[in-house]
């Protein structure tokens, strides 16, 4: 009788965590949907120089919104946020969006597209390996910093998943020498543990300038301490 009470438990456990592990992979979505913007990038730096050792921010549509150049002006900034990308569109165009760059510290914000379009954990975190093994092989001087997914009531259903996922990256990055973890996704979330709907736009999915006023004021010193060495 144990025997079977323990074995529908371990099955009731993988039912409500094993999603990120047993589902299937799922396709990349065409990463050419973002030419037109890739491609203004590309004109923007043929037109202006880009700052040496700069602090690069890279990733979805919470880097594009973000105004890093006002939020962070003792430092130069580069921002290349594309929204809606997943991590397997920033490797794609990562000769436009990082290599061509000699940055002394990337801060990176995606995987959120990831899980919203049923990617699970495991492949996340496959992703987010390759990724950050092509930047430190690139970059043998620079400091990755990951921002986890943000909770946001929009998505709120994802939120398991987006959590584990945090969870795994963290990790992940606590026995790397140059990768890094910030948590800006504890302080959106009230006494309730539910989204603080005010520090989101009218879509509850994207910041407003409150939130990334939250963001701003986390990550500020963390940026001096990593800039600074």
């Amino acid at each position: 009788m144990k025997l079977i009470l323990r074995l529908v438990l371990l099955l009731l456990f993988v039912q409500m965590h094993g999603w990120g592990f047993a589902q299937a992979t799922v396709e990349d979505p065409d990463p050419q949907r973002f030419s037109q913007e890739i491609q203004q990038f590309i004109e923007w730096d043929a037109k202006n120089s880009f700052p040496e050792d700069a602090i690069l921010f890279v990733g979805s549509s919470s880097i594009r919104f973000w105004e890093t150049h006002q939020a962070f002006p003792d430092y130069p900034v580069i921002n290349r946020g594309f929204g809606g990308s997943h991590i397997s569109d920033i490797q794609y165009y990562y000769d436009q969006v990082i290599g061509k760059y000699t940055p002394s510290v990337i801060v990176f914000y995606a995987s959120d597209n990831d899980i919203a379009a049923g990617k699970s954990v495991a492949q996340v975190l496959e992703d987010y390996k390759e990724i950050t093994d092509h930047i430190l092989q690139d970059f043998p001087q620079v400091k990755f910093v990951y921002l986890p997914v943000k909770p946001s009531s929009s998505r709120w259903n994802y939120w398991p998943h987006m959590e584990e996922a945090n969870s795994r990256i963290q990790v992940y990055n606590s026995d790397k020498d140059r990768l890094y973890y910030v948590d800006l996704a504890t302080p959106l979330l009230n006494s309730d543990k539910q989204p603080k709907d005010k520090l989101f736009r009218d879509d509850l999915l994207h910041l407003n300038k409150s939130g990334y006023t939250v963001w701003n004021k986390i990550l500020r010193p963390k940026l001096r301490t990593l800039y600074a060495n």
